[in-house]
């Protein structure tokens, strides 16, 4: 039979101390109340995780729903994937579900990606389910990007003609050389480099028309995914048109700047030869300056004859009548007739 008075004589203090106990009961039944539907369902995926491990991923600030969710996945296909080695990438900032699928992925395909590898390649930055899917459905690659706002690819063969080529590249993901490998922009560069190169040393534009696979085949045969995270499948050629006569433009623009060219030059001579002509006729008149000078002389000259003796009055006027007959000479002469 109970007894009332038994509850009564129950001290305060203890009251306290059980409402503290179911307190702290009720809190730790919480806590481990969010993880028991976890371990349950990981133990029953047969990917067992313990209730210590969830909550020791909670105090390292990772989330255990992430973990369990994609280990279960992992064990489904058969990969074993400690609950460590996710804890590890994901704090070291890594994508773990992208890597748990992408492994699922290559084991399906029979691909070879261990672990360590995959999560080097997402630590990279690199996409790597994209990079498994690739590995497994090659991608088709335009050449050049239609984004970078260029349509074609621009090249002059030898007699001067323009090609504008557009090109398809289908790649498939290396996943070896994925980390470190060159990306997109450089086989569109490679490709690109190859095009230009195979025009231009083609004799005339005719014979890459004729033939456009040429261009394909040897660009293919260089080994341009050297280097890069990608092998190359093929490259075709998807369209090839005529565009502009480059060689008679750049010959009508060098028969342009040789006229003007010689034009300069011509120039160059008129104005020497009038400078020299003005430099002549500076001479002369300093020569004719020079001849009136001493012509000036010339009466002093008789006159200091005269009083020395060495000109006579007879001398004088036949020197006279010299000049006087010169005068009607250069008069005569200068009569037009």
């Amino acid at each position: 039979m109970n007894n009332p008075t038994l509850f009564l004589a129950i001290e305060p203090w203890a009251w306290i101390g059980l409402a503290v106990i179911a307190v702290v009961g009720l809190i730790f039944l919480l806590i481990i109340g969010q993880y028991v539907q976890l371990w349950l369902q990981a133990w029953l995926s047969g990917a067992p995780v313990s209730l210590l491990d969830l909550i020791m991923m909670r105090l390292r600030k990772v989330n255990p729903s992430l973990i369990v969710l994609n280990r279960i996945s992992a064990k489904k296909t058969g990969l074993e994937i400690s609950t460590q080695s996710m804890e590890a990438h994901f704090l070291a900032g890594g994508r773990v579900t992208n890597v748990v699928r992408a492994m699922i992925a290559a084991e399906k395909a029979g691909i070879d990606l261990p672990w360590d590898r995959a999560v080097a390649i997402d630590l990279a930055g690199r996409d790597i389910v994209d990079a498994v899917n690739t590995s497994v459905m090659p991608k088709v690659i335009d050449c050049p990007n239609p984004a970078s706002g260029k349509q074609t690819i621009d090249a002059v063969a030898k007699d001067g003609i323009q090609l504008r080529a557009k090109a398809r590249v289908t790649v498939r993901t290396n996943i070896s050389r994925l980390v470190g490998g060159a990306t997109e922009e450089t086989i569109i560069a490679r490709v690109g480099e190859g095009i230009i190169s195979t025009i231009g040393s083609a004799l005339d534009h005719k014979s890459v028309l004729e033939n456009p696979d040429r261009i394909s085949k040897t660009v293919l045969a260089k080994g341009l995914d050297s280097g890069t995270a990608f092998e190359i499948l093929s490259i075709d050629i998807a369209d090839v048109d005529v565009g502009e006569n480059i060689g008679a433009q750049l010959q009508a623009a060098q028969a342009e700047a040789d006229t003007k060219r010689y034009q300069a030059q011509a120039e160059q001579r008129r104005a020497l030869a009038v400078a020299q002509e003005a430099e002549h006729n500076a001479e002369a008149q300093k020569n004719r300056a020079i001849v009136i000078l001493a012509e000036a002389e010339i009466p002093r000259a008789i006159a200091e004859s005269f009083r020395n003796g060495h000109l006579g009055v007879m001398d004088y006027y036949r020197m006279k009548n010299v000049n006087a007959d010169t005068d009607m000479r250069s008069s005569i002469g200068k009569t037009p007739s």
